[in-house]
């Protein structure tokens, strides 16, 4: 019921039972009906004496409006009744009111409208009008609710389908239309519409087997699948359905749902379906090549495993091990000539065995693709015949070694360190297959590998292969298929790791390349190498030559940065005793300090990688803006994603690998100050 009121107060005299005109009584009925349409989210209530062409509102709604309660009192003209709509809804909404002057009894609107402080609320206006002799409407009366709450909800909700494309229905059986959403109508093809013939949607299906909404009565509504063609296009598409039944009056049920698209997926299963048909077909034909895609994906998983776990410990055991062999390489340093020859050998076996431990780590990181590289273009002739001492050391007197490279052989984009332990590795594994006689043939060459070529796990391109054969003994099938395998060996207890062949494994797919095994038992084993070819010039000897020469200056102020404590001591202690003047700082944002207070006497920055509340690269980014000029040395036993991309390091980026030794600290800062520029 609706009720009019007139100078601020409701109206409410002809509600009472005769012989009650109690003005008491009456302001506590008005009082208690305020406090109603309050609660139940009204805005206000008007009253429009449609006669007089006057419009009196009550408080809050004057209020609301920006009108003193005294003209509301008053009366207003008829204009002001759409002074507060929102110019966009006014036109609609003086159509609507113009129909109930005209005839139409009740008005039920919803609109917005601009409140005082220039707030936007969405309001619902209920009213009515009444008629006196000749059908002449009188007064039009009402009261405005605030949905503003529920109508933003609404238009989250709306958000939320169209941006997940999820159309939404709501449907009883029986009838011959259904309630859609907007999101419904544009997966359809329809136009928009909030009510759309259920035989409309449902002709859209290409199987009518199953309409896409029920009109027959049904149990569950369940999950389906559709084949549609578009109503606007024409275009074949997927549609699923959701949905609940809702019991109704009568036995009738209320349908409530949603459809979505699910072209891609259909497609991408018809694409998996097509592919497992053709895999079939190959594994009639052939599929060892099957069995090696699967060891592909075992050998990807068994990566990811070990490099999860490598990558883990590999910060804190690098930062453990640089401490041990900084410490013991700095004793035995200071204790001289003159120390005890028990103490001496006791320090040395610690350093080896500390070393090794190091080695065994790098090795995990290579084989799981997470060591940090430093590629370069790379001559790998010049390469390799730099290692010819170091080679013919390691393999011994009785094996011959050969070398046969292409005259004219490309560049190579790769860490020059990690080529050379990865052939190492395949030298020494050689050797023990060959029993430490017979003959080891190293050779490179230009290959160009095509779009239609068998490249494995490669893109096609320009490569060079590098071959390390040898006449051993070779490897039957089962051993090549686990030669990789971190930790696998066929060696006696104690004779290797298990992790030499794991190492070239990683090392060569993280460079973009690729490694491959040719063994027959008896008959000897190739190791193949492919590696990208680099298009950047080999680095001329003369300006490492100048490098070197330049890296002889032993003075200037480092600030060391280092979250380990017992690290940052070896290395402040360490850089002391070669001359420098050395600052510490155990965070960033300590190191920051420092760098406020004395940047511009600091010439080298050396800091870890990986630390709490601030990593060494936004350190670096805030030192830089204190200090231009400053050189940057980052140190790291695992940098993860901070300083490197793709497992390779930034370019320009300088690094440190954990653990190191005080001669391999040394270098690596002389280096850095050396250089021109930052």
């Amino acid at each position: 019921m609706f009720f009019a009121e007139r100078g601020g107060a409701m109206n409410l005299q002809s509600t009472l039972p005769p012989g009650e005109p109690n003005a008491e009584r009456l302001k506590e009925l008005e009082e208690r009906l305020s406090i109603s349409l309050a609660a139940a989210g009204a805005v206000g209530s008007w009253d429009w004496d449609i006669l007089n062409r006057r419009v009196y509102f009550d408080a809050r709604l004057a209020n609301f409006q920006g009108i003193t309660a005294l003209d509301a009192a008053k009366g207003l003209p008829a204009k002001d009744f759409f002074s507060a709509i929102h110019p966009d809804d006014a036109p609609r909404i003086r159509v609507a009111v113009s129909g109930m002057l005209h005839g139409a009894e009740v008005f039920f609107k919803s609109y917005r409208m601009i409140a005082p402080d220039g707030s936007l609320r969405w309001v619902e206006a209920h009213g009515r009008c009444s008629f006196g002799e000749h059908e002449q409407p009188e007064r039009f009366s009402g009261i405005l609710v605030d949905i503003t709450a529920r109508q933003r909800v609404e238009e989250r909700l709306r958000i939320a389908q169209t941006a997940g494309g999820v159309g939404t229905f709501e449907y009883v059986q029986g009838f011959p239309t259904a309630t859609v959403s907007e999101q419904f109508c544009q997966l359809l093809g329809l136009d928009p519409s909030p009510v759309v013939p259920i035989a409309t949607i449902n002709a859209l299906v290409v199987d009518g087997s199953r309409p896409l909404l029920e009109s027959r009565p049904v149990r569950t509504l369940g999950s389906h699948e559709y084949a549609i063609r578009r109503a606007d296009t024409g275009e074949l598409r997927w549609i699923a359905r959701r949905g609940e039944l809702l019991p109704e009056a009568e036995g009738a049920a209320r349908q409530i749902g949603v459809i979505f698209d699910i072209s891609d997926l259909k497609q991408t299963q018809q694409q998996l379906n097509e592919l497992n048909r053709n895999l079939e077909s190959r594994v009639q034909e052939e599929i060892q090549s099957r069995q090696r895609v699967e060891e592909r994906l075992r050998q990807a998983q068994k990566m990811e495993a070990i490099g999860q776990l490598t990558g883990g410990i590999a910060h804190d055991f690098n930062n453990l091990l640089t401490v041990i062999i900084g410490n013991v390489d700095m004793a035995r340093r200071r204790l001289g000539a003159a120390s005890d020859e028990r103490v001496e050998r006791a320090l040395a076996n610690a350093l080896k065995s500390s070393e090794r431990a190091a080695s065994l780590t790098q090795r995990l990181l290579a084989f799981s693709r997470r060591q940090p590289l430093e590629p370069t273009a790379l001559d790998v002739a010049r390469l390799v015949q730099g290692m010819f001492d170091l080679l013919n050391r390691s393999i011994g007197e009785q094996i011959e070694l050969r070398t046969d490279f292409q005259a004219d052989l490309w560049t190579i984009e790769a860490d020059a360190n990690q080529l050379e332990s990865a052939i190492l590795n395949m030298a020494v594994n050689a050797r023990d297959a060959m029993d430490h006689r017979g003959t080891l043939l190293i050779q490179a060459e230009n290959v160009s590998l095509q779009e239609a070529e068998e490249t494995g796990s490669l893109a096609s391109g320009d490569y060079v292969r590098l071959v390390v054969s040898d006449t051993g003994c070779g490897m039957p099938a089962e051993v090549i298929e686990r030669a990789f395998d971190p930790f696998f060996t066929t060696k006696e207890v104690g004779k290797g790791t298990g992790l030499g062949l794991s190492m070239v494994f990683g090392f060569v797919r993280q460079s973009g390349g690729d490694v491959r095994i040719s063994s027959l038992p008896g008959a000897g084993t190739s190791m193949e190498l492919l590696l990208p070819r680099s298009l950047h010039a080999v680095q001329s000897a003369a300006n490492m030559l100048a490098r070197d020469v330049a890296a002889s200056r032993r003075s200037g102020t480092i600030l060391v940065v280092e979250d380990d404590d017992d690290v940052r001591l070896f290395a402040s202690e360490g850089l002391r005793d070669l001359g420098y003047e050395v600052l510490q700082a155990s965070g960033g944002a300590e190191a920051l300090t420092v760098l406020g207070e004395r940047g511009g006497q600091v010439d080298l920055l050396l800091t870890d990688v990986v630390m709490p509340g601030m990593t060494g690269r936004e350190l670096v980014q805030q030192a830089i803006r204190l200090n231009p000029e400053v050189k940057v040395l980052h140190m790291s036993g695992y940098p993860g994603e901070v300083i490197t991309s793709g497992g390779r390091i930034e370019d320009g980026v300088a690094l440190l690998s954990k653990p190191f030794t005080l001669q391999a600290l040394a270098a690596r800062v002389e280096e850095m100050l050396a250089r021109d520029g930052g």
